[in-house]
């Protein structure tokens, strides 16, 4: 008994944020109670409500206006005309007629003037039509992407990168995201500054961070491999979109193979990442998902190839970073003003590992 207080005790005061139920249901899982955790899952799960419309406006708002060439500048700012691209083509929603704002881009972030990165709503069924997932998509061009540790998996080691986005780190910082399920659920490897914390394994959908600030996707010593350019390695399952089709396979054991759900439901919490044909990043998350959707949702924003990240509503996130009055210090804002997580988050140390984005 002292043993086992003690361990839980260790786990309900460890840094990484997470609630007292979350903490327990993590270390119980650990210690070969997952039975148990389910159990209560199952008892406790509710399952997505059939129709309705969403519980907030899906027009959102931007992180500022982005000025465009020709048009004035704001007071006290100096500028150049800037030659921008048109914003991507709005997308069409899955559930019919689209509500307003609903699949229309609006700027999350913006680098030298030029919009960054870009953010829309969509409803991925028409059965379960009052749930909203966002979307989020990239431009690597102007930004720079990170493998961040966990304080608890991958836990402590020689990965000369920081848990967390402590003061003076947080200039440039654009959006952070989370990664995949707990390493040792993966069917993977992490792998980030020449330390490993579990062997990359070959086949396995794997984001890949080059020291230069890029990112690919893709199937490990398939379409991505070790090189010396490489910072850091993130391994979960296997592709949901490959050459900009989604697979048969991610209707098979939907249970099993794709991560165990708050009550065996299909229709949770899920997050994904995928790439466009042009190298853009795309990152989707929302409730009420099942694996087909999450898959149609990344290839509807353009993803040509995609991977499953985490599920359940305790892990999921997605922050951008509004300058306001101190760009030193950016105030976070939540994709989606239904995820569990605080906005700041990653201004904590946190217990799972994640991914930063900077401005070039």
């Amino acid at each position: 008994m002292v043993m086992v207080s003690w361990s839980v005790g260790h786990a309900l005061t460890a840094p990484g944020g997470g609630s007292a139920s979350e903490r327990l249901a993590e270390w119980a899982r650990d210690h070969y109670l997952g039975p148990v955790v389910t159990l209560g899952e199952w008892l406790t799960y509710q399952p997505p409500k059939a129709g309705g419309r969403p519980a907030f406006a899906l027009t959102g708002p931007s992180a500022g206006p982005v000025i465009r060439a020709g048009s004035a500048p704001h007071r006290g700012v100096r500028t150049r005309p800037l030659a921008l691209p048109p914003p991507p083509a709005p997308l069409r929603s899955f559930a019919g007629a689209s509500l307003p704002g609903e699949g229309s881009w609006r700027v999350l972030a913006a680098v030298h003037g030029q919009p960054a990165i870009y953010g829309t709503y969509l409803r991925a069924s028409a059965l379960y039509s009052s749930y909203v997932a966002g979307i989020a998509l990239m431009n690597q061009k102007l930004l720079k992407f990170q493998l961040r540790p966990g304080s608890e998996d991958p836990g402590p080691g020689a990965w000369k990168a920081a848990p967390s986005i402590p003061p003076g780190t947080r200039a440039g910082l654009l959006a952070t995201f989370n990664n995949g399920f707990k390493i040792n659920e993966s069917g993977g490897g992490f792998y980030l500054n020449g330390q490993t914390a579990a062997s990359l394994v070959n086949g396995v959908a794997s984001v890949v961070y080059y020291r230069d600030g890029r990112l690919a996707i893709g199937v490990w010593g398939s379409t991505v491999r070790m090189t010396p350019g490489v910072a850091g390695v993130r391994q979960n399952l296997h592709l949901i979109v490959e050459h900009g089709a989604v697979p048969d396979s991610v209707d098979d054991n939907v249970e099993s193979s794709w991560g165990a759900t708050l009550g065996g439901g299909y229709y949770v919490w899920r997050s994904g990442i995928g790439m466009t044909a042009a190298g853009q990043i795309v990152f989707v998350y929302g409730p009420a998902l099942d694996v087909r959707e999450l898959a149609d949702l990344l290839q509807r924003a353009g993803a040509v190839t995609g991977m499953e990240l985490d599920i359940n509503p305790d892990w999921m996130s997605y922050q951008y970073y509004l300058p306001k009055a101190d760009p030193a210090d950016p105030v976070p804002v939540n994709l989606l003003p239904s995820q569990i997580q605080p906005a700041d988050r990653y201004y904590y140390v946190s217990g799972r590992d994640f991914t930063a984005v900077y401005a070039r």
